[in-house]
C-alpha cells in the first residue's frame, strides 16, 4: 500500500507553489512565449497582430487555467494536523487509474482499426466513457456509503463527494454510467452501438486490471481475514484494514459476540491479552483515540497522523499508543491482486474469443459485449464471497455488488438470446477496408 506516491510541495524558496505564486508565474512566462511566437508572423493585411489575433481565439483557455492556479489548486492541497497546506498529493491510485484509462483507450484505437472502423471513433468517444464511467461509479459508491459523506452543509457534502481521487470507486457504477454515457453519444452520431461495444469491452477489462493495482496502493476493496501466506497481505497504520481492525477489536487480539458485547476469545500474546483483559468481560465502549495527533510531523497530511486505541472493559478504561499497536493489520486475502488478475484473464481471454468468433456464421455483432458482462458478473459475485467491505443488502447474505451481479447476468443473457433472433452481424472487415463515419 502506497496512497501517495510522490507530494507537489507547497512552497518553493519560501514562495507558495499554487495561487499566487510560481506556477501563476511560470504561466504568464508561457503565455509571453506563446505570444512572442505568434509575433513573429507579422501583421496580416488588416492591420491586427498575429499575437493579438492568438490571444483572442485563446484568451478563455489561459484565464480558465489561471483561475484553476490561483483558486482551484490551493483548495486540493493537504493539510498537516495543524491545518496548514503542505502540497497535493499524487495519489497511486489516481496514477493506475490514468494508466488503465490511457491503456484502454490505446487497445480500443488498436481493435477498432482490426475491426474495419476508424480508430478516432475511440478517441472522440473515450471522454464520454472516462466523464460517465468516473461520475457513475463516484455516485453508486457515494450512495451506497452515503452515510460516511453526509456533513452539516451541502457545501462540504459536495466537497466529500467530489473527493474522489484517494479512492471511493464503484466498478459496477463505473460500467452504468460509461455505458449510458458511451449510448448517447453514439446514437447522437449514429454510430453502431453493438460493434463498438465488442471492441471495447475486452479493452474495459485491461484498465480494469490497472484500477485493482490502484485499490491495493489505496488499501480499499479488501479481502476477509486470513492466515499469513502467499495470497495475504498486511496492511499499514492509516489503511481502512488497520482502522477497521481497530475498531472491531481484531488487532489487539479480541473476539467479541456482536449481540451481547462480551469478549468471546482473547488471542495469546496479543495487546490485550498482555493487559489482562480476560475472556467473558464486557466491552462498554472501543474507539480510536485521536489524542496522538499532535505528535505527527508537521510534513506528513493530517491524514497519515499516528492513532491510538481506547477502551472501556467492565467499567476500567485502556489506552494504546500508536507505538503499543501492531505495526501491521492482520493478513487477510489480498482481493485486489486477485481481482487485478482475473480482469487480464477476462481482457486476454475476450480477446481471443473474438479474434475467433467475429469469423464466423454464428457471429452477431454485441455478442462479444454481452458474453463480457455475463462473464463478469459471475466473476464478481464470487470475489465478493472473499470481500469483506460490503455488507449483506435487503435482509440477505448478498452484498450489492452481488446483486447487482444477478441483474447483468440476467440482462446478459437476455441480451444474447434477443441477439440471436437477429440475422448474424458481418464480422471482421477485410484489412485496409476500414470504415470512415465522423466522431462527430
Amino acid at each position: 500500500m502506497r496512497r501517495t506516491l510522490f507530494l507537489i510541495p507547497h512552497e518553493i524558496a519560501g514562495m507558495p507553489l499554487f495561487g499566487w505564486g510560481w506556477a501563476l508565474i511560470l504561466l504568464a512566462i508561457a503565455l509571453s512565449i506563446r505570444l512572442a511566437v505568434a509575433a513573429k508572423n507579422g501583421k496580416p493585411p488588416g492591420g491586427v497582430s498575429a499575437a493579438v489575433r492568438v490571444f483572442r481565439s485563446e484568451v478563455w483557455f489561459w484565464a480558465i487555467t489561471a483561475a484553476v492556479v490561483v483558486f482551484v489548486l490551493p483548495m486540493v492541497e493537504l493539510q498537516n494536523v495543524d491545518g496548514e497546506a503542505i502540497g497535493i498529493a499524487i495519489r497511486g491510485y489516481g496514477f493506475l487509474l490514468l494508466l488503465g484509462v490511457v491503456t484502454a483507450v490505446a487497445a480500443a484505437a488498436y481493435r477498432a482499426q482490426s475491426a474495419g472502423l476508424n480508430p478516432d471513433l475511440i478517441y472522440g468517444l473515450a471522454p464520454w466513457t472516462f466523464v460517465g464511467g468516473i461520475l457513475g461509479a463516484r455516485l453508486f459508491y457515494v450512495i451506497q456509503y452515503r452515510e460516511e459523506y453526509v456533513a452539516s452543509t451541502w457545501a462540504e457534502t459536495l466537497g466529500n463527494a467530489l473527493a474522489f481521487t484517494g479512492g471511493g470507486l464503484v466498478v459496477y457504477g463505473g460500467f452504468i454510467g460509461g455505458f449510458i454515457a458511451s449510448a448517447i453519444f453514439l446514437m447522437r452520431n449514429r454510430m453502431p452501438l453493438l460493434k463498438l461495444g465488442d471492441v471495447i469491452v475486452p479493452c474495459i477489462f485491461i484498465g480494469l486490471m490497472f484500477g485493482r493495482l490502484g485499490c491495493l496502493m489505496n488499501g480499499c476493496c479488501y479481502g476477509g481475514r486470513c492466515e499469513a501466506g502467499p495470497t495475504a497481505i498486511e496492511f499499514p497504520p492509516g489503511s481502512a484494514v488497520y482502522r477497521d481492525q481497530m475498531i472491531s477489536g481484531d488487532l489487539i487480539g479480541l473476539t467479541i459476540d456482536d449481540q451481547t458485547q462480551r469478549i468471546k476469545q482473547v488471542a495469546s500474546g496479543s495487546v490485550a491479552d498482555r493487559e489482562g483483559v480476560r475472556v467473558g468481560q464486557k466491552i462498554d465502549q472501543l474507539a480510536i483515540d485521536p489524542s496522538y495527533v499532535d505528535e505527527a510531523a508537521r510534513d506528513i497530511p493530517a491524514d497519515q497522523a499516528p492513532l491510538g486505541l481506547a477502551a472501556s472493559i467492565d467499567g476500567k478504561v485502556y489506552r494504546w499508543s500508536p507505538g503499543e499497536l501492531p505495526a501491521r493489520a492482520l493478513p487477510v486475502r489480498g482481493t485486489q491482486v486477485i481481482s487485478s488478475l482475473a480482469a487480464a484473464v477476462m481482457a486476454v481471454s475476450l480477446w481471443g474469443l473474438g479474434a475467433w468468433w467475429q469469423r464466423r456464421s454464428s457471429y452477431r455483432d454485441g455478442g462479444l459485449m454481452f458474453v463480457g458482462f455475463a462473464g463478469y458478473a459471475v466473476v464478481r459475485f464470487a470475489l465478493e464471497w472473499v470481500r469483506v467491505d460490503e455488507g449483506g443488502q435487503f435482509g440477505t447474505g448478498f452484498s450489492i455488488s452481488q446483486w447487482v451481479s444477478l441483474v447483468v447476468l440476467i440482462a446478459s443473457i437476455a441480451g444474447l438470446a434477443y441477439l440471436w433472433g437477429r440475422r448474424p452481424g458481418p464480422g471482421l472487415s477485410p484489412p485496409g477496408q476500414a470504415e470512415t463515419p465522423s466522431p462527430g
